[in-house]
């Protein structure tokens, strides 16, 4: 009986502590580092509280790009979408790097329309014909976001991890598949394939559960957009950046949002 109060109390203090957060999006791999001949990995894709658990959505795999180690679009196998995941399994054909991304840009607006207060969300090509042209106090903001994870076989290299240009990305200047606990880790986050300066980017180690604190690490990154990261202990880590600005907003958004999520793991020394 002890245990059952322990938990519901931590079970109440997570809930208080994360009540304000927004539900986290993730891709976790049934592992980031595999060898053999055509291994395979089975991905999860969420959104939840807990990170790495699944307590609220699942993400849908529409916008899902797999890209290769040769730079080529990788298929996934078995997709499936339950109540609070969706999962496909990769084979990986190729020996280097794979990076996982789901990715989306759309608009949200906010208006009124016959005194009542109205919230949309689409695409730009359905806003003039789904928005009223009369809308009242409207307000546009362009949404785009990139959710990632990645996987290597055998030894890491290939096209994968190289840079779109486009929205929040993560470059790698230590690869994301060769992290090690006790050692210092250097990404730089561009935006548009330029540096994002001053940007706020947030690490969280799985396992939010079983613990009273969140433990979240938070950087900022440098003129260049860099920024470093030593890892603490080994583990599956959430990491996180969101930009809001008014550059290269497309009509009739007059602002966005930009943001950025990746699932990491940290390998034991």
């Amino acid at each position: 009986m002890k245990t059952l109060r322990q938990l519901a109390a931590l079970t109440i203090l997570a809930a208080t502590t994360l009540s304000a957060q927004a539900h986290r999006p993730f891709l976790l791999p049934s592992s980031t580092v595999t060898a053999g001949n055509t291994p395979w990995v089975t991905v999860d894709a969420a959104a939840a509280s807990d990170v790495f658990f699944f307590d609220h959505m699942p993400l849908k795999l529409d916008a899902l790009i797999i890209t290769a180690p040769d730079g080529s679009k990788a298929k996934p196998e078995n997709s499936s979408t339950g109540k609070f995941r969706s999962s496909f399994d990769l084979a990986l054909t190729q020996t280097g790097s794979y990076k996982l991304s789901l990715v989306s840009d759309t608009l949200m607006a906010s208006y009124k329309e016959n005194g009542s207060q109205k919230r949309w969300r689409g695409s730009a090509e359905n806003f003039s014909k789904e928005v009223p042209a009369n809308a009242e106090d409207l307000q546009v903001t362009q949404r785009s976001s990139r959710v990632e994870t990645f996987v290597t076989n055998g030894k890491p290299g290939g096209k994968a991890l190289e840079i779109s240009g486009s929205g929040l990305e993560l470059q790698a200047l230590t690869h994301p598949n060769d992290l090690v606990a006790g050692e210092t880790a250097r990404f730089r986050l561009l935006i548009d394939g330029k540096p994002a300066a001053n940007a706020h980017v947030i690490v969280i180690a799985g396992g939010i559960r079983y613990r009273q604190k969140l433990d979240e690490t938070l950087l900022n990154t440098d003129a260049s957009g860099t920024f470093s990261i030593q890892w603490p202990s080994a583990g599956i880590y959430w990491l996180e950046a969101e930009i809001k600005d008014s550059n290269n907003v497309k009509a009739p958004a007059k602002t966005r949002a930009a943001s950025y999520a990746a699932t990491l793991e940290v390998l034991p020394q």
